[in-house]
């Protein structure tokens, strides 16, 4: 496994993290993700990734009990706020009451004092950034979070954020989680360039598009049985938009490549986006332990010009780039 630092602090995290988003407490049963959590960490991965919303609650706690008898101290634990955790008026959004109360679920849930990242899931159009960023900052001061973050924000919205902590004396954003892979760049024409001047690293989810960069989807062919595809628990809604002959027929045309590397798939896709030097580490998930120990071997994986170039080739038109595609509800769902 190798290391980075998260944007510009001194916390250094696993460039390869484990996230639970659409496994534990929903999609896979808790033996096997606690198998998978045993094989993160015995392939060196100390960097764990969810949130208070994932599974109506339960990803945390299934993760919590994996962990549990670990040494704190030797892994980084991310949570996150913002989407629905209960069904009242005030159980959803950044504001100071939804964030004290779901920061202190989480922590029950996780079964630990501290996490080491708190991210705003969203941003919220219906409280001030203010008000936000002075909870967050409580947070910090009472030992309850070390550091916070946000996940799919626009540009704009973290240069405002970043003022306004400067002119308040608050901490400072160290991290934003957006969606990347190589079909998926909308954060490189406005996000990326901005947080690479402010010190803001990226901790990416999805970078295998879904299980769409894998190859396991062909085109012409029926979807495979089991698939992320075909689960309307596991994220079938967001593999749509890859849905098509031609898309599948470009990613097909990825694997000469990656056997020329002596790479799967999966690993010539994680190991692309980390090729990005203002990503600080891709988020992989599974359901089952092998998955875990191929997608770890992106690690440490170097691509050259050449390489990103024919990928770039290959995949032409199909990829996402459009700046606006980053975008949060603008009311609180």
């Amino acid at each position: 496994m190798e290391f980075r630092n998260l944007g510009r602090s001194g916390l250094k995290i696993s460039e390869i993290a484990y996230g639970n988003w659409l496994t534990h407490g929903s999609q896979v049963e808790e033996d096997a993700a606690r198998s998978c959590v045993r094989a993160a960490l015995d392939a060196g991965i100390t960097t764990f990734d969810t949130a208070d919303a994932y599974a109506g609650t339960r990803a945390e706690e299934v993760l919590g009990r994996a962990l549990k008898g670990r040494r704190r101290e030797g892994l980084e634990i991310f949570t996150k706020v913002y989407w629905p955790t209960g069904p009242g008026r005030n159980d959803s959004g950044l504001s100071r009451k939804h964030i004290f109360e779901s920061i202190h679920g989480s922590l029950r849930r996780l079964e630990t004092d501290y996490v080491d990242l708190y991210q705003a899931h969203r941003f919220d159009y219906e409280t001030p950034l203010e008000e936000t960023l002075r909870a967050f900052d409580d947070l910090v001061r009472q030992g309850k979070v070390l550091y916070v973050g946000v996940s799919e924000w626009r540009a704009e919205e973290i240069e405002r954020a970043l003022k306004i902590a400067d002119d308040m004396g608050f901490d400072r954003i160290i991290s934003c989680q957006p969606q990347y892979s190589m079909l998926w760049r909308v954060i490189e024409e406005e996000v990326v360039p901005v947080c690479e001047r402010e010190g803001i690293g990226q901790i990416v989810w999805s970078p295998i598009a879904q299980g769409v960069l894998t190859g396991k989807y062909k085109p012409g062919q029926p979807l495979p049985e089991g698939s992320r595809a075909t689960d309307d628990k596991g994220g079938a809604d967001m593999i749509k938009r890859y849905l098509n002959d031609d898309l599948l027929t470009r990613v097909q045309n990825l694997q000469p490549i990656a056997d020329e590397l002596g790479l799967s798939m999966a690993q010539l896709a994680i190991a692309w986006t980390l090729q990005n030097p203002n990503v600080s580490a891709a988020i992989v998930g599974a359901t089952r332990p092998e998955q875990v120990a191929d997608n770890v071997k992106a690690a440490g994986v170097k691509l050259d010009a050449d390489v990103l170039k024919r990928i770039d080739d290959v995949l032409g038109d199909a990829v996402i780039r459009d700046p606006a595609k980053t975008a949060s509800p603008r009311k609180r769902p």
